[in-house]
């Protein structure tokens, strides 16, 4: 197998922000995977990652004599993966509209292959790509069942034996090894329910499938669990979510809605936040693009909150529809939040925001991990003081 590295795609990048500060592209979770894992799972090798210069001292690149460059944006399937074990050296695999999905070379790039350097083939076979930040929680209903197919083919789950809980399609349910259910009510007949490995769901949860509960996740007690919902490894949920993505080590342990919206990892919302995913006069939400430094129209009805990862949020927030807020941000405070709050902002709507000292960030970012028994290395460190640096530029311009 050739030397499999993930590279970002620049446009598409800046474009997936807030998430891509903090992570490779191929570093957002989408079904129940993260988009990495499910390369290094299908092509059953790990890869590494061409990002951004800040980001390679924890996302290292590796070089060989026969690398295989893959677009970290795209969502692997059978046919896609064939074409790409197929490719001959130098040669290319691109989307009809251009987009390189793949480049095999023994080149060692400093920057991401395009279409254009070199011979190519075009798959026109369907495909997931995540372009933009609706496409997330858009596709993910979809990526649930691509990846429940193939992370349960040929096994056998664990059984359900608690007698008060409800299963209806039980063949569409998938459990692993010590994960734990309590007097709940599964519904997979609309798709495929997955409980990862020492999950939760407590007393009184009701779920509807497509929905992914990964590895040490935890559903409390009364969780109203809508479908096309990802609750990522280390998760705690409660109330209601619906149309979701919580990438990992995130809360939303209490009351209160979340509706077609992306969580970063070691986020918190606290008891009683609410989202609107939906306008009043029923027009497209527009979403603030880091590309444009604007308001863009999403081309969506339905679009709620894109949160980066350690930003909290405190009792009753309130996010109205289609808000972007970006990396370690302390949002509290009476009415609705503003549509784009930038990193490393400490504030709410009613009292205004004031920078959030770099120093107190990194304190807290260092307890949070140490919570979970992870070290926040060097590697994060730095990574959190470059994207402060790029916030303080972006809101001075």
């Amino acid at each position: 197998m050739s030397n499999l590295i993930l590279f970002d795609d620049p446009a598409i990048r800046v474009n997936l922000l807030p998430f891509t500060f903090t992570r490779p592209v191929s570093g957002v979770r989408i079904g129940i995977q993260t988009i990495d894992e499910k390369w290094a799972s299908r092509l059953e090798t790990a890869p590494s990652f061409l990002t951004e210069p800040y980001l390679q001292a924890k996302f290292p690149v590796r070089f060989s004599s026969d690398n295989l460059y893959v677009n970290g944006a795209v969502c692997p399937t059978e046919a896609l993966v064939e074409a790409i074990r197929h490719l001959a050296p130098g040669e290319g695999l691109s989307t009809p509209d251009g987009l390189l999905i793949a480049r095999r070379t023994e080149q060692a790039l400093e920057k991401a292959p395009t279409a254009a350097d070199g011979p190519q083939r075009t798959f026109d076979g369907p495909l997931t790509i995540v372009r933009a930040l609706p496409d997330l929680f858009l596709n993910n209903g979809d990526q649930i069942r691509a990846d429940f197919a193939f992370l349960t083919k040929g096994r056998r789950s664990q059984p359900i034996t608690d007698p008060h809980t409800r299963v209806y399609a039980p063949e569409n349910i998938f459990v692993e090894e010590g994960a734990v259910i309590r007097a709940a009510v599964l519904n997979a007949e609309g798709g495929p329910i997955y409980i990862g490995r020492n999950a939760v769901i407590s007393e009184g949860t009701l779920m509807i499938g497509p929905f992914a509960l990964c590895h040490d996740a935890t559903v409390n007690w009364g969780g109203k669990m809508r479908n096309n919902t990802t609750v990522g490894p280390f998760c705690k949920v409660g109330g209601e979510l619906g149309n979701s993505i919580l990438f990992g080590y995130s809360n939303k342990a209490h009351d209160g809605f979340l509706g077609n919206s992306v969580i970063g990892e070691w986020c918190n919302l606290g008891a009683n936040c609410n989202n609107s995913n939906l306008k009043n006069d029923y027009t497209d939400v527009k979403l603030y693009s880091y590309a444009t430094g604007q308001l863009e129209s999403s081309g969506r009805l339905f679009c709620g909150l894109m949160m980066g990862d350690h930003t909290k949020a405190g009792i009753s927030t309130m996010f109205n529809t289609g808000t972007v807020v970006g990396v370690n941000v302390n949002v509290y405070g009476a009415g609705f939040q503003p549509k784009h709050i930038p990193s490393f902002s400490w504030g709410g709507a009613d009292t205004g925001f004031t920078d959030y000292r770099l120093e107190k960030a990194l304190y807290v970012a260092r307890e949070t991990v140490a919570r979970r028994g992870i070290e926040f290395s060097e590697a994060d460190e730095a990574i959190m003081r470059e994207v402060y640096k790029i916030s303080r530029k972006s809101t001075q311009s």
